[in-house]
C-alpha cells in the first residue's frame, strides 16, 4: 500500500520507518511540500492542525488522522475518512522504535476507512479494534490508563516514603506488586484481581488507613478515600454476582 504520512513529528517520524519494514511504499509530508499520490494519507500532526491538514488534502485517497482525542468532524469531508490511534507511546526515532506487536489499535470510521486501517494495524503486528462511541470517553481510557496508574505508584511511593523508606527505591519496592495486579487484572478481570483488605471487606484497616495518611499526607488522602470507595464497589458488585 501506498501510504502518506501526513506529519514527521515522534509519531509520524517513527511510522514512516516501521510501514516500510512492514513493506508499504511510505511518502512523508513536511508543512510547505506538495501532499503526495498515495492511496492512505495518514494524518499525524498535532490536533488542532488535522482539520487544516484534511481540508488541504485533494480528494481520492482514504484520510485516517492518528488522534486518540479527535472526533473524526475534521476529516469528514472526505468520502472515505477515520481515524487509527495506536495505544502504544513514542518518544521518537532518536530515542527508540517501540515494538508494536500485539499492540491494541483503535479503528473508527467509513467501512472502507475501517479495513484500510484494519489492514495497516494488522501489517504492523498490532491488533485493531473498532471503537464506535464517544472518543472522548475512549481516550479518557486510555489517558487512566496509561497515566493515572503512574501516577498511583507515585502517591503510593510517598507514602512509602512517609513510612521511613529511601524514597528513592520506594517506586522500584512498589513496581512488582502494582505490574503483577495489573497483569492480573488484563488476564482475570479487574474484579477476580482484587486483593487485600477490599476484596475481604475490611473496612477496619482501610479506615486506619486514611488516619494514618490524613496525618502524615493530606494531599493524598482525598485520593486514597474516593479510589477506596470505588474499589470497594467492585468487589461487591464482584460479590454481588457471586464471582
Amino acid at each position: 500500500m501506498v501510504i502518506g504520512i501526513l506529519g514527521l513529528g515522534r509519531l509520524g517520524g517513527t511510522l514512516a520507518v516501521l510501514l516500510d519494514e512492514a513493506g508499504h511504499t511510505v511518502r512523508p509530508w513536511r508543512r510547505g511540500q506538495p501532499f503526495p499520490e498515495c492511496d492512505l494519507a495518514w494524518i499525524t500532526v498535532r490536533d488542532e492542525a488535522i482539520g487544516e491538514v484534511a481540508r488541504s488534502l485533494p480528494a481520492g485517497p482514504v484520510v485516517l488522522h492518528a488522534s486518540g482525542a479527535t472526533g473524526l468532524e475534521g476529516v469528514a469531508h472526505h468520502a472515505e475518512h477515520g481515524s487509527l490511534h495506536l495505544l502504544q507511546s513514542f518518544p521518537g526515532v532518536d530515542v527508540a522504535v517501540p515494538p508494536l506487536s500485539g499492540v491494541p489499535a483503535a479503528v473508527a470510521g467509513t467501512e472502507r476507512a475501517r479495513e484500510v486501517a484494519r489492514t495497516v494495524a494488522t501489517s504492523l503486528g498490532m491488533e485493531p479494534f473498532d471503537v464506535p462511541g464517544d472518543r472522548r470517553l475512549y481516550h479518557a481510557a486510555a489517558v487512566m490508563a496509561g497515566n493515572y496508574a503512574t501516577t498511583l505508584l507515585g502517591l503510593a511511593s510517598e507514602l512509602l516514603r512517609d513510612a521511613g523508606v529511601d524514597a528513592d527505591r520506594a517506586p522500584a519496592l512498589l513496581a512488582p506488586l502494582a505490574l503483577a495486579s495489573l497483569r492480573q487484572a488484563a488476564e482475570r478481570g479487574p474484579a477476580q484481581a482484587l486483593t487485600g483488605p477490599h476484596a475481604r471487606g475490611d473496612e477496619d484497616v482501610i479506615r486506619a488507613h486514611i488516619a494514618a495518611i490524613w496525618a502524615s499526607n493530606p494531599d493524598i488522602a482525598p485520593v486514597y478515600e474516593a479510589l477506596s470507595a470505588a474499589t470497594f464497589d467492585l468487589a461487591r458488585r464482584r460479590s454481588e454476582k457471586g464471582e
